[in-house]
């Protein structure tokens, strides 16, 4: 089975329902509102509500500015998260636009981080829930990798820099705002020829910091007089260094500028803006390496960079910020070899995905910033969206680990410049800083130097004995210390046989016994145009990475997988294997990913029973290899997390059965009763596979400006591929009100462009009057989670111009 997306792809175009543009919980309808609450003081400051067209406008006026987060700043009315808020320029004003009536007479509008507001949270420390049990039986101690990913390689390291100016670059992505071009470069001594390149980019912290008054801020670039730049960029030296021992020439990006500029100046939070800045490095570095440009730069690397072996590093913003360039070279008539990419703890505010490229996503578990781990979605979402996909990807649970401390300077101790631990709550049992199970800052910054340094010398180095670290099968290494790291992973598509991804229930599956089994995708009711029912139905979008709602592709149904329950045993799911797959003799291991339903309690076990054409059969439970059932820990939100892991059967446990001649799988209940989530059952060889740069189309929405009419109607607006597809390009679109603008009723909707074509087209909902307006009303287009395409440009305007004399 090589298209198993395209099956519940078709089930969004057949079932489109109305969907408001932030959490059903808050939807209302749209009528005159009376005006609301007018200069309100709260917790966090003063706030007002006006009516607008279609709903009202939220402005909360703060007492302070915002700290510097990575994640985006949500306004919540009466504890309930209204959605992504617009951050002034000064950090001082977030506004929203809202379909809500009853933020009319909110008693209290305050600041909002993940869907969470801090009542909720603050209400849910106070509780405590038992952990569920484990599921009987204990898998052994995973093996040690072969190859120890810190070790130092034979070569000495030199660390320089170059640095051309604070404003020696113009970027698009910031409405063409200035930002700097500096970096620091750490060098193998004695390795010949042209070597390895890997790029990091660090993520959004303050640009700047008075080292007198030991204040930080975050609204100006270049640095007011009085303050000094933050060395962001400088706090890689771990991976960086033993990267360079082994031969890679490690460049670390600065992005100060960015930082004081995305949040109010860009359209996508400076995703594009942190790509420009990546792609400009890579620029001056090919252009060094020919001997051609600034003299600094062409004395560090003339000769010495292999421009086809690229790699690159992005934490927090800067992981989407990668993601991003990787998408951007694609598109060029003549790229760079970008060979793998690691977004770590980052943000995925538009569902960009990244097939073809390998990728090993890291999530900390007591991420205080990101703590919806969105970044999870840079792995689901690019699972199947390609036929073909030639690329391994990874997606790496670190527990005990915060968003901030794989940064040296962003901890509290080592840094020059003020930081802190992202983690509030020091007291968490599970997090706190005393908690037995979070890991000190200096061995959570071990545990990101060897994973970091080792997916770069596994997928550039090739070095085969790193590959337990990632491909879900338990590997573990003495330089990741006591942390516990779990994988998951998907091999490349020539190197797996997907029996049921489980985004859709195909005919031939079959639910026997006291089993219920149905597709789920999402959470909290956001898309009901998928006509598929939410899958976490009583976690938080703080719980659920897989699920978490994007900030610009909020009603985009995500991750589609199969809630399978049992009231005993009987309960099973069968999937047969066509006849032509059923020599399976080739591979390593059976896999699957899966987690506890949120509902589950007690003991919950599986029963995997492989099956040959004979009759015979041999069963493993899942507790027996592993321990994907047993409960994260945690016991209020944004703990614990539901995040799938891998069960994995390897080949050479199988007795009793041919395994030239498997018939079919059964997933039953081994244990009385249960629920759970599964995905992506497969049969799978260990393999990195390759990166095969611009192998798809990229798809991009265009712009429009239209009259609005004196009535209810539609736009109709452009999606144009950059080369003709031989498959159909499916891709979701999300529109957004922004600023003042009327709200519209306006449910994300998938568009086909059909095999061979370069466009199609789609409608947007417009509401006209005949009242004069002030200005025109703008709306946000996004294109997101493509599939058989990757994304060029996501971001555009509808502009709704006032056609009513004033």
């Amino acid at each position: 089975m090589r298209s198993p997306v395209r099956a519940w792809t078709k089930a969004l175009a057949a079932a489109v329902t109305a969907a408001t543009l932030s959490a059903p919980l808050l939807a209302g309808p749209a009528y005159a509102a009376p005006p609301g609450s007018t200069g309100s003081p709260g917790e966090d400051g003063t706030w007002t509500v006006e009516p607008v067209g279609g709903g009202h406008r939220v402005t909360l006026h703060l007492n302070k500015p915002l700290p510097v987060r990575d994640a985006v700043p949500e306004l919540a009315a009466d504890g309930r998260s209204l959605g992504p808020a617009e951050e002034s320029p000064d950090g001082m004003t977030l506004t929203l636009v809202t379909p809500d009536p009853a933020v009319a007479t909110a008693s209290s509008v305050d600041v909002a981080w993940n869907g969470e507001a801090p009542e909720a949270v603050a209400a849910a420390a106070g509780k405590t829930a038992p952990a569920p049990a484990d599921p009987p039986g204990k898998p052994g101690k995973p093996d040690p990798a072969p190859v120890d990913p810190a070790a130092p390689g034979p070569h000495a390291v030199t660390h320089d820099e170059y640095d051309l100016g604070d404003t020696a670059i113009t970027l698009e992505g910031l409405g063409g705002r200035q930002a700097e071009i500096r970096a620091k470069v750490y060098l193998p001594e004695g390795a010949r020829g042209r070597r390895p390149l890997v790029v990091f980019l660090h993520g959004r912290h303050s640009a700047c910091y008075n080292p007198t008054a030991w204040t930080t801020s975050n609204t100006q670039w270049p640095c007011p007089a009085g303050q000094q730049p933050i060395a962001s960029y400088q706090g890689y030296d771990g991976p960086a260094d033993v990267l360079a021992s082994h031969g890679y020439v490690v460049v670390s990006v600065s992005a100060n500028g960015v930082n004081a500029a995305d949040n109010p100046y860009s359209e996508d939070r400076g995703a594009l803006a942190r790509g420009e800045v990546v792609m400009r490095h890579l620029d001056l570095l090919a252009d060094a390496d020919r001997g051609v440009g600034d003299a600094k730069l062409v004395s560090l690397f003339k000769g010495r960079l292999d421009m086809s072996d690229v790699g690159l590093m992005g934490h927090s913003r800067g992981g989407e910020g990668v993601v991003k360039a990787a998408l951007m070279n694609a598109g060029r008539a003549k790229p760079y070899g970008i060979r793998a990419v690691l977004p770590l703890a980052p943000t995925d505010f538009a569902r960009a995905s990244l097939p073809g490229t390998p990728m090993a996503v890291i999530l900390p578990y007591c991420d205080g910033d990101v703590s919806n781990q969105q970044g999870q979605h840079f792995y689901d979402d690019s699972r199947y969206a390609e036929d073909d996909d030639p690329a391994f990807r990874s997606s790496l649970m670190v527990m005990g680990a915060d968003h901030n401390f794989f940064n040296t300077e962003w901890t509290p101790g080592v840094a020059h410049a003020p930081a802190s631990d992202d983690w509030s709550n020091r007291n968490d049992p599970v997090c706190g800083g005393t908690a037995p199970s979070r890991l000190t800052a200096a061995e959570q910054y071990a545990v990101g130097t060897a994973y970091i340094a080792g997916f770069f010398r596994l997928v550039q180095g090739g070095e085969q004995g790193l590959l337990p670290l990632f491909d879900g099968s338990g590997g573990t290494t003495a330089s990741a210390g006591r942390a516990v790291v779990h994988a998951v992973a998907q091999a490349p598509a020539a190197e797996r046989l997907d029996v049921a991804s489980f985004t859709s229930l195909a005919p031939s599956t079959r639910v026997s016994g006291s089993a219920a089994a149905v597709v789920c995708a999402g959470m909290l009711d956001r898309s009901p145009q998928s006509g598929l029912p939410s899958c976490a139905s009583t976690l938080t979008t703080a719980q659920a990475p897989s699920w978490t709602p994007a900030t610009y592709a909020n009603n985009v149904a995500s991750t589609p997988v199969l809630r399978f329950s049992w009231s005993d045993p009987t309960g099973t799911v069968t999937v047969p294997l066509a006849k032509r797959d059923q020599n399976v003799s080739r591979y390593d291991a059976l896999t699957f990913r899966t987690a506890r339903d949120e509902t589950a309690t007690g003991d919950v076990d599986l029963a995997v029973e492989i099956v040959d054409k004979h009759g015979a059969s041999h069963t493993v439970k899942a507790s027996e290899v592993g321990d994907a059932l047993t409960a994260f820990p945690g016991t209020a939100s944004p703990l614990p997390k539901t995040w799938l892991r891998t069960v994995r059967v390897p080949m050479s446990s199988l007795t009793g059965v041919k395994p030239q001649q498997i018939s079919e799988i059964r997933i039953s209940g081994a244990s009385q009763k249960g629920a759970v989530y599964l995905a992506d059952v497969a049969f799978t060889t260990d393999a990195v596979g390759e990166a095969r740069t611009g192998r798809l189309p990229q798809v991009s929405v265009e712009g429009a400006t239209v009259d609005e009419g004196d009535g209810p109607g539609t736009a109709t607006m452009t999606v144009r591929l950059s080369d003709r597809s031989a498959t159909p390009v499916m891709v979701q679109i999300q529109t957004i009100a922004t600023g003042a603008a009327p709200l519209i009723a306006s449910a994300a909707q998938e568009v086909v462009i059909p095999a061979r074509s370069l466009q199609a087209t789609f409608q947007v909902p417009v509401n006209g009057d005949t009242a004069p307006a002030s200005a025109p009303q703008s709306y946000q287009v996004v294109a997101s989670a493509p599939v058989n395409a990757t994304i060029g440009n996501g971001f555009a305007r509808l502009v709704v111009t006032d056609d009513d004399a004033v």
